[in-house]
């Protein structure tokens, strides 16, 4: 299960498209598989069946206008958060619970979920799951009392652990079980695992060298916002942008790696062709 984190968006409408798939009239329906706590409050006595993709956007983007003036702490109101998660390729197909149960324990992950929370501490969130083996959780960062909520610097860990544990617990298949090559009687990495295991390591984010430069410049970043010179939030706000370019060259390291541990398919031996014979 490789999970990846999208740039904050402002509107709802692309994160949706892409969670979906396919381009999407704002008449079409769909039905999430799971989501925040409170929406059941807001359909009560809609006799909709299916909320359009319109509905869909439009809630998702509420916190906007009810909280007029809430803002991260760069100033920007950037609130829509999108993860999603793939499969891969090997693992069973997952029912409509499992998907629901992943998309919970991904949202706690992240923090939009609190268990117990009051209504104040809660998130508009869902989960798509339309296209195979992938899961899209879409959230708003601002909370229903007003506050904007600022995932941890360590999110993207914290995600990627629980989908460890999530393999586990749903026996799916482990995202770095590494193909192998049988020597005698030992069993040795393929030297492209090994090469998979140095980009594994760069992108690590508990001890790769990338985390902790994106840490440090996360860390900045904040320093700076503390700072009370007219400039500080222009420069605060570049380097935020240097920390998501950062992670997101961590997560195709992580891809990449993941990639280069996939067996390759099987090449046809092509039948040789006849030699011609010069006549002498």
């Amino acid at each position: 299960m490789i999970p990846r984190i999208h740039p904050r968006a402002h509107t709802a409408a692309d994160p949706l498209t892409e969670a979906l798939g396919q381009p999407v009239a704002p008449q079409d329906g769909f039905t999430p598989v799971a989501y925040w706590p409170g929406l059941d409050d807001y359909m009560q006595g809609d006799e909709q069946q299916t909320w359009t993709f319109a509905q869909w956007a439009e809630h998702l983007e509420d916190p906007y206008l009810e909280r007029p003036f809430a803002a991260s702490r760069y100033g920007d109101r950037h609130a829509v958060f999108h993860l999603d998660v793939r499969l891969d390729r090997e693992d069973r197909d997952l029912a409509f619970a499992e998907w629901a149960e992943v998309a919970h324990r991904l949202a706690r992950a992240v923090g939009i979920e609190i268990p117990g929370s009051v209504p104040a501490q809660r998130c508009h969130w869902i989960a798509v799951q339309a296209q195979p083996k992938r899961l899209d959780l879409i959230a708003n960062l601002i909370r229903l009392g007003g506050a904007w909520y600022n995932p941890p610097a360590d999110v993207d860990r914290r995600v990627s652990d629980e989908a460890r544990r999530i393999e586990a617990d749903l026996r799916l298949v482990p995202v770095y079980d590494t193909p192998r090559v049988q020597t005698g009687n030992r069993t040795l990495p393929t030297a492209q695992t090994q090469l998979a295991a140095v980009l594994t390591q760069l992108a690590d984010e508990h001890t790769g060298p990338l985390a902790a430069v994106r840490g440090l410049v996360e860390h900045t970043a904040q320093r700076i916002t503390r700072q009370p010179t007219p400039a500080g939030a222009g420069t605060a706000h570049r380097l935020e942008l240097i920390a998501l370019r950062i992670h997101a060259l961590q997560q195709d390291l992580d891809t990449t790696a993941h990639h280069m541990t996939q067996p390759s398919p099987a090449i046809t031996p092509t039948a040789a062709r006849p030699t011609a014979h010069r006549a002498r």
